[in-house]
């Protein structure tokens, strides 16, 4: 299957979302250990608020980051459209 040229803010958008996912990631670790930090909480929520908001937008323009219900379709099925986050 022939892939289309994807515009360069894609893969910034994507590098974007892929940075904030380490922060996530890292502050959950953390807050594992540290349950009661109310900064380290309040940024958890913040990267996560932000997250949802560029994921959305991502995905209105670009299609699914995930499958499995996670991300909406439009029609036709857009998976199979874009190149899997982790082909990038």
């Amino acid at each position: 299957m022939e892939r289309k040229a994807l515009p360069e803010q894609f893969y910034t958008q994507l590098q974007e979302l892929q940075a904030i996912d380490f922060v996530l990631v890292e502050l959950t670790l953390y807050l594992d250990t540290h349950p009661g930090d109310a900064q380290a909480i309040a940024q958890y929520n913040q990267f996560a608020q932000y997250r949802m908001g560029l994921a959305h937008q991502f995905q209105q323009e670009f299609g699914p980051l995930t499958s499995y219900g996670h991300s909406f379709s439009k029609q036709p099925w857009e998976w199979v459209e874009v190149p899997w986050p982790w082909q990038v």
